[in-house]
């Protein structure tokens, strides 16, 4: 009789937790968090013009602190929202300055894909909702976030300093996680309990400069009695805000301070100068040559002219000269 009494009160025990776990809200977690890594650009090369992208790696935690292992997983919905989503950008910023960028949660970097909250229309979360997705104890969730700088927006992002420049996002306690649990149903996230995160977006700008130059041609002259001119284009293309020189060297035939260009058949040579203006001071290295050219860049093409002057002088023989000079450009 008493064993039967106590086999019946075990099974009713047992009949009474299974009840317990099945009612709704009592398989519920204690706590979920989320962190999130910062999204990290690096090396953004303003005149480039291409897009760059980076990633971060947003973790949602929840903790289950039941006793009793559970054979009916909870039920769940977790969504995670990030505040500032309206517009086509959100910005990173360097003193004054600013760098367009946004965050997604998937690869396709549309505008339906922007990361934000369910507050602001057109915009997505990271959600979950279904059943398995913990049990008891402790167990996570990973989701990446894409991020996305548009190289057509990049040309007027400068640097400071004579340096490389950090550009940044601070999310602080901008991210939010909303989660709600229950054992049969699946609740909606809003219904639940919320925390929220923080995390940077940063982008390291840096320093970069391009030049072209086409040739300088006299064309043809019979008698080198009054001055010949000619000119050509140089374009330099170098970060916003970023101090550049632009030297040029003697050439291959100089002497006494002077340019020449040389006739290869006779070794004969006609002396010439370049200048930055019409008939100015001699373009040079700073040296003998002459001054060198300082601009500031805007990343965009920065056209600038180069003047050529045959002065008047004792007219050698007909033929071909030519000379070779080096443009440097120091940033």
């Amino acid at each position: 009789m008493t064993s039967t009494l106590a086999a019946f009160l075990v099974r009713l025990t047992a009949i009474f937790v299974a009840l317990w776990l099945l009612a709704p809200g009592a398989a519920r977690a204690d706590d979920c968090t989320a962190a999130m890594t910062d999204v990290v650009f690096s090396n953004v090369n303003p005149i480039a013009g291409a897009d760059v992208y980076a990633s971060g790696t947003l973790t949602v935690t929840c903790s289950f602190t039941l006793l009793t292992p559970n054979t009916v997983l909870p039920t769940a919905s977790i969504c995670v929202s990030l505040a500032g989503a309206g517009g086509t950008w959100r910005t990173m910023t360097n003193g004054g300055n600013t760098l367009p960028f946004n965050l997604y949660v998937d690869s396709s970097y549309s505008a339906a894909a922007i990361w934000g909250s369910a507050s602001v229309p057109g915009t997505s979360q990271f959600k979950y909702s279904g059943g398995g997705l913990l049990g008891i104890g402790s167990a996570s969730k990973t989701y990446t976030v894409y991020g996305k700088i548009p190289g057509n927006a990049l040309s007027s992002v400068a640097t400071t300093g004579s340096g490389d420049t950090l550009y940044t996002a601070n999310f602080a306690g901008q991210g939010t996680i909303q989660y709600a649990f229950s054992g049969l149903v699946t609740p909606s996230c809003t219904a639940g309990a919320s925390r929220t995160f923080s995390f940077q977006a940063k982008a390291t700008v840096v320093n970069d400069c391009q030049i072209s130059v086409g040739q300088l041609a006299f064309g043809t002259s019979r008698v080198l009695s009054a001055a010949v001119r000619a000119s050509t284009s140089m374009n330099v293309v170098c970060t916003a805000g970023k101090a550049y020189q632009v030297s040029l060297n003697a050439g291959n035939n100089a002497s006494g301070g002077l340019r020449r260009m040389k006739n290869a058949a006779t070794g004969e040579t006609v002396a010439y100068q370049l200048s930055s203006t019409l008939d100015g001071v001699s373009w040079g290295d700073g040296g003998s040559s002459g001054v060198a050219l300082g601009r500031t860049g805007t990343g965009s093409n920065q056209s600038i002219t180069v003047y050529g002057r045959v002065s008047p002088q004792t007219t050698p023989s007909p033929g071909d000269y030519k000379d070779t000079v080096t443009a440097t450009l120091y940033f």
